[in-house]
């Protein structure tokens, strides 16, 4: 939700939106920022939009501060900075690709917007997208919605959002006091949603979660971090794919560790949701998505004495 932000420092959303379809990172070797593999006969392809991140606090609320960083530390993770993963998700079914959650683009900073870099690297241009469809519609899963000069990103595409979200988000001026953040960001990612999401505003499709979107794709109500985010269900025979938005943004602070996400508008549905859904996971043994997990955000979740676990999935070659 933060991107290299301080408590001295402004946290500020930049105002243009701009993404680069071809980034410089094309131009560099690097890293595979796509993944591909199978959920029964629909193929499923990771995306990476790239990275944001902050404050380890932001993400853990109620951790005891010595604890948070003893945990980090044991993680190798840095102690005064906690990176996000953007995993959106690429689903090809019955003739038609959708892809899950729009991504950041440049909303919460400059290491977003990879998502079209790694479209074109599996063959694929924004135009062959034939639906979009956002957990919620905070600035890291819209963003990519607009283009630098205020068009449709996915020009083809159909794009689905819960009625929930946008009745509070984009319809009202929303309240978000309760966010752990400056008052001046909070402006701003109120702008940053209403910005991101206008080229589409006249096509919008809206939905409550427990609607099946196509065959083979299922959302789940997942309340509390917004009015409406939803969770996917993915699932084609016997096999399912479970995709947790923003229940948990990093499984070291919020899976391995129970503690509460700050970003989450009603903590407590937020906390009921994620018990629910955690639950499910591990009792069905499903192969989850975490959107900002380390990509490429794949694993299950185990059921623990003290709560859960993760346990990353093996990489597919």
């Amino acid at each position: 939700m933060l991107t290299a932000a301080s408590a001295v420092t402004g946290l500020i959303l930049p105002t243009g939106m701009a993404f680069a379809q071809t980034a410089s990172a094309t131009a560099q070797a690097g890293n595979a920022g796509h993944y591909r593999f199978r959920v029964g006969n629909i193929t499923a392809t990771v995306l990476s939009d790239g990275l944001i991140g902050g404050p380890p606090r932001v993400y853990a609320s109620d951790a005891p501060e010595v604890e948070l960083q003893e945990v980090l530390r044991h993680a190798f993770l840095p102690t005064d900075r906690l990176t996000l993963n953007l995993n959106t998700l690429l689903i090809e079914t019955n003739g038609r690709r959708i892809l899950l959650e729009a991504g950041a683009g440049q909303t919460m900073g400059p290491q977003g917007g990879r998502v079209f870099e790694n479209l074109a690297a599996i063959g694929l241009l924004p135009e062959d997208i034939d639906v979009v469809v956002v957990s919620h519609t905070h600035p890291d899963h819209v963003g990519n919605l607009r283009t630098a000069d205020g068009g449709k990103a996915f020009p083809r595409a159909t794009v689905f959002a819960p009625r929930a979200d946008w009745d509070f988000f984009v319809r009202n001026d929303p309240d978000l006091s309760y966010m752990p953040v400056p008052e001046e960001f909070r402006r701003n990612f109120a702008a940053a949603i209403k910005r991101s999401v206008e080229p589409v505003a006249n096509g919008i499709e809206l939905y409550e979660a427990g609607t099946e979107i196509v065959p083979g794709l299922t959302t789940l109500p997942a309340l509390g971090h917004t009015p409406g985010m939803a969770n996917f269900l993915v699932q084609s025979g016997n096999d399912q794919l479970l995709l947790t938005a923003d229940l948990a943004y990093h499984p070291i602070v919020n899976v391995d560790r129970p503690w509460l996400p700050g970003p989450d508008r009603d903590k407590d549905t937020a906390l009921a949701s994620r018990r629910r859904i955690f639950d499910m996971a591990a009792t069905d043994r499903l192969l989850v998505l975490g959107f900002h997990y380390p990509f490429p955000g794949l694993g299950r979740m185990l059921k623990t004495d003290a709560g859960y676990s993760w346990v990353p999935a093996n990489w597919q070659f």
